[in-house]
């Protein structure tokens, strides 16, 4: 009798050593992919946070009538190399705006060149030994000094670090969103009602829902091609607009609202149906009176969740031409522009080293709207579901 109970005593002996490791397999699956996070928001803080300052510089700003039609002139020889060309581009049209300034000598804080941010900022720079000496000596004067960047937040793309920022993309965001929620959100609602609420279980339905499921696990770049085809190619959406970037991610949304809405829709009681349909309510009056309201809120979390995707996609982007150069704040939704993540990967591959930091900066500024949106969505989700 104590053989068979020694051997099943040594069994459930290897049961508890197996499940002990495959505890701390886990554990330490978690604790590594916990390790990646916080090495990768390190990294982009490092490398990002940088890019909110931006050197200035004091200067003697002289607005001659040879300024005007030679704006190098504008500074002294040995600070120009220092000054941001695109500041000094600008000194002309200064001038034609307020007359009063022609004449004058100021000693004004300028835009200072990326290479002298590159710099104050302890990071390699070309600057020559004389520059950095004339940079040294403004800096021991309190003349050099790093600033809040609000010109990231509020300019264009440009090909000058200095001058670079992610205003025009983000306008270009918020438009590609707007008419991706547009055409998504009442489509995607429409279709998840019908096949929940109204559509026989036949064949030709489940065919449906299998292609649905289909569409939200394929690459997005295939939406992109769809997009080039059907859209640019056969409507004649103007090609790089908001327009049709919008129509390409509405695409790629549509099967993430569909089913979201189709689960919230599920997650209401039947017993709210059978007791509409008692006090004499038709189908479509208990769903939209009865249903659709109390599975708004798990139908707002899955669309919040889906716009967030798709505000972080850039493939499906690229394929319709929206990675133009966009210097400009846009405000129209069929005129050139740009988003967020083709910002990120126009950046990415400048050469220049200051546009590094302008990459990471803009990784940072996606990734808090991200986190922004899906707390947002578990926030509502909380605060609105209802246990039944």
């Amino acid at each position: 009798m104590s053989q068979p109970f020694d051997e099943i005593s040594a069994q459930l002996r290897r049961r508890h050593r197996k499940s002990a490791r495959l505890k701390w397999i886990s554990m330490g699956a978690l604790g590594l992919a916990g390790l990646f996070l916080v090495l990768f928001f390190a990294d982009m803080l490092v490398k990002g946070l940088p890019a909110f300052q931006q050197a200035r510089i004091q200067v003697e700003v002289d607005y001659s009538e040879r300024a005007s039609q030679l704006p190098l002139a504008a500074v002294q020889e040995n600070v120009r190399p220092l000054v941001s060309r695109g500041y000094l581009r600008l000194i002309p049209g200064r001038m034609d705006d307020n007359p009063e300034l022609l004449g004058t000598t100021r000693m004004e804080w300028v835009l200072a060149d990326g290479q002298v941010d590159q710099y104050l900022k302890g990071h390699h720079s070309k600057l020559r030994d004389s520059e950095q000496a004339v940079v040294d000596r403004l800096a021991a004067q309190g003349r050099a000094e790093l600033r809040f960047n609000t010109t990231f937040f509020t300019r264009g793309d440009s090909k000058m670090p200095e001058l670079a920022g992610i205003a025009a993309a983000a306008m270009g965001t918020v438009l590609t969103l707007l008419v991706t929620l547009a055409v998504s959100f009442p489509i995607g609602v429409m279709t998840a009602v019908y096949l929940e609420e109204f559509a026989p279980d036949n064949r030709v339905t489940q065919l449906i829902e299998i292609n649905i499921n289909n569409l939200a696990a394929i690459p997005s770049i295939l939406f992109g091609l769809l997009g080039l085809a059907i859209f640019i190619n056969f409507f004649g959406v103007p090609r790089s607009t908001p327009v049709v970037g919008g129509l390409t991610l509405a695409l790629m949304t549509l099967p993430v609202i569909i089913i979201s809405t189709r689960t919230a829709l599920r997650s209401v009681p039947d017993s709210i149906r059978h007791a509409a349909f008692g006090v004499g309510c038709s189908r479509w009056q208990v769903v939209r009176d009865h249903v659709l309201p109390l599975a708004m809120p798990g139908i707002m979390t899955g669309s919040i969740i889906g716009l967030a995707q798709a505000m972080g996609e850039t493939a499906p982007l690229i394929i319709v031409g929206m990675v133009a150069f966009i210097p400009d704040v846009g405000g129209s939704f069929t005129e050139a522009a740009t988003v967020l993540p083709a910002q990120i990967f126009t950046w990415a591959g400048e050469p220049d080293r200051a546009f590094i930091e302008k990459t990471s900066g803009g990784i940072l500024v996606l990734l808090a709207v991200l986190i922004t949106l899906n707390a947002t969505a578990v926030v509502m989700r909380k605060k609105f579901e209802r246990r039944w």
